[in-house]
């Protein structure tokens, strides 16, 4: 449809409601193989962090849509072709988060749910417990019901005093743990008031929150890792781990999963923690909001980034306006075509100055532009702190007076301002190794994602859907150049696309050759792509141009409260309530779409394929905003 059709409405304005929070991602290993790294919702995202520091609050609508204004538009970073030729209609993505769901697919290929809230028997824990006092027993009823209150932020003191009447250590041990144990979240301390001992509770949030763990017993025959099952809704896997961490008084290091998750969206996942029984996560269901723990089961071992298999995915995009014939032809394709796997919106940033342009300096060693890049005042709305601290940099170039203007320093600019003030701005390298390591990568990542989105365009236009003599196709983790006769018995979805790097080859034919032009123009050497810092080397990756996803199955249903929601979710699921029924005379049509994508793909690319939208925040913007005006 054409670009300035209002109807291809995805969000309302102002709201971070497009489909560019989908997946997260990893940056590739230095080895050159296959591209599986950045993958689908199943490692850290840093994309948020490389766009200034901005905060979980979602910007009014004037400001979010001015800001958009500036930003990049699929065509901006090479993602121009579609491999179908239906017609595309319009809908609306991500209208709730409700209407976005992901269930991780674990390496045993089964699809992760939260099915089971119980707690599973350990018999050697409970011989032990056997010959202790049991902890329950040294808190009464109306302790219990004080403490639950505080645990839930009801108590207006701020804290629980319990006096302890038989006045021994064993005693007092015995309440401060089964405070700890069956309260979560809470940190208890001994005062003496008036001659008499009291044992105090209060929230543990603050300088004790990330306080080390403390040894509880273990017995030898159990797992060192419990393993469970994480709901959450409309929380990054991040924040829900920090919350967790703060509950457990853990550092967030203790816990390991395969993946990061979307925050606008329900997703479920697997996740590891060192030496914390199932009953202390179980009790957390109690004062957690929007996340839910289950499925507790003891291993040996934790979990690895990337060990997943893929995701499964069940998408409702509503108020569509295609016919039920051409949602068939648009789903028929998706299932027995694909998608060009391009990478995805999130990849490249959503402000005036795209990641892929840092990273284009970074790998040109051209260090006082990297520093300009990050810290330089630029169109478009941002928080007031941040526009703040761009402009006193542009006017004194003082790191700590730029500095005093952020209230968040962990932020990227904030960092690269610590490095600045502590190692000056003659060792730009060294201050800019202040930057965690996973951000300062993904830069460079976006460029190479932005070169490999530009010529896998051209090759689709060269070429189309079929192989052809000079592509690459992989023998194990090497790729192999096809002679003519060999493009014969090979399918397009078999044909690889290197991304830069000094250890990879390239298509023999004119489309290969357009890497080394499109990296001149760049001022870049294909034959000398090691950098002088190590870190910023790439030996470059292979990736699928065409995704064929699995499980892919649709209806189109009909509704009438825009505010219910349409999928049928695991918690609902445990909590008996019943699935939604829907009308079929409603006034509202939907699209309820499901599908499995590898690793290494982005789902709003299958959905950009079903729709013929362009999925990046401007132009949605920009339709809605002609849209509802």
């Amino acid at each position: 449809m054409a670009e300035s059709d209002p109807a291809l409405l995805s969000a309302k304005v102002g709201e971070k409601r497009s489909c560019l929070e989908d997946e997260e991602e990893d940056a590739p290993s230095k080895k050159p193989k296959v591209d599986n790294d950045h993958e689908n919702g199943s490692a850290p995202n840093q994309d948020k962090e490389l766009e200034g520091g901005a905060s979980d609050g979602e910007e009014d609508d004037e400001t979010f849509a001015d800001m958009m204004k500036h930003g990049l538009t699929e065509m901006d970073v090479g993602i121009l072709k579609y491999v179908s030729d239906h017609e595309g209609f319009s809908g609306i993505l991500k209208e709730r988060y409700s209407d976005f769901v992901v269930h991780e697919i674990n390496k045993q290929g089964k699809v992760v749910h939260l099915d089971d809230l119980s707690i599973p028997p350990d018999t050697e824990e409970v011989s032990q417990a056997e010959q202790q006092p049991k902890e329950c027993d040294v808190l009464t009823d109306e302790q219990k019901k004080q403490l639950g209150e505080l645990q839930l932020f009801k108590n207006k003191e701020g804290n629980v005093s319990i006096e302890v009447m038989d006045d021994t250590k064993e005693k007092r041990t015995l309440v401060h743990k089964a405070i700890k144990t069956q309260f979560p979240g809470l940190e208890t301390k001994t005062e003496e008031k008036d001659g008499r001992k009291f044992i105090v509770a209060y929230h543990a949030a603050g300088k004790k929150a990330l306080a080390a763990p403390r040894k509880h017993f273990w017995p030898k025959n159990r797992g060192s890792f419990c393993h469970f099952v994480l709901y959450k809704e409309n929380k990054d896997t991040m924040d829900a781990i920090n919350v967790l961490s703060k509950f457990l008084r853990l550092r967030p290091n203790m816990f390991s999963y395969m993946g990061t998750k979307d925050k606008r969206a329900i997703t479920v996942q697997e996740i590891a923690v060192l030496k914390i029984t199932a009953e202390r996560l179980a009790h957390l269901n109690k004062c957690l909001i929007n996340l839910k723990l289950g499925n507790f089961c003891y291993k040996n071992h934790p979990l690895k980034l990337g060990e997943l298999q893929g995701n499964h995915f069940t998408v409702i995009i509503r108020n569509i306006s295609g016919t039920d014939e051409q949602v068939h032809q648009a789903m028929t394709s998706l299932k027995q075509t694909g998608f060009i796997n391009y990478y995805g919106m999130q990849r490249f940033g959503t402000t005036a100055v795209p990641t892929y342009q840092v990273g284009r300096a970074i790998l040109k060693n051209d260090w006082n532009e990297v520093v300009d890049l990050i810290l330089k005042p630029r169109p478009g709305a941002e928080k007031e702190f941040l526009v703040r601290c761009r402009e006193e940099w542009a006017k004194t170039q003082d790191p700590e007076a730029a500095l005093k203007k952020l209230p968040n320093k962990r932020c990227v600019e904030g960092q690269l301002l610590r490095g600045l003030s502590m190692y000056g701005k003659k060792n730009i390298v060294t201050a800019f190794g202040l930057i965690p390591r996973n951000n300062r990568l993904m830069y460079i990542h976006s460029y190479q994602s932005m070169v490999w989105n530009t010529m896998v365009s051209r090759r689709i236009e060269a070429f189309g859907l079929k192989a052809v003599e000079g592509d690459l196709v992989l023998r194990g983790t090497a790729a192999h150049v096809l002679s003519a006769e060999e493009a014969q018995t090979r399918s397009i979805h078999d044909i690889v696309m290197p991304l830069p790097g000094f250890d990879v080859i390239y298509p023999s034919h004119h489309v290969g050759k357009g890497y080394r032009e499109l990296l001149s123009v760049d001022g870049l050497d294909i034959n000398n792509m090691r950098h002088k810092v190590k870190d910023y080397s790439l030996a470059g990756a292979y990736r699928r141009i065409i995704i064929r996803p699995t499980d892919v199955s649709w209806e189109v249903i009909q509704y009438d409260d825009p505010r219910i929601s349409l999928v049928h979710n695991d918690f609902e699921k445990l909590e008996g309530k019943p699935a939604p029924v829907f009308n079929k005379e409603g006034k509202f049509r939907a699209l309820r779409m499901e599908f499995s994508l590898p690793p290494s793909t982005y789902a709003t690319m299958a959905i950009r394929e079903v729709l013929k939208l362009d999925t990046s925040i401007k132009k949605q913007t920009q339709l809605n905003t002609t849209w509802f005006n």
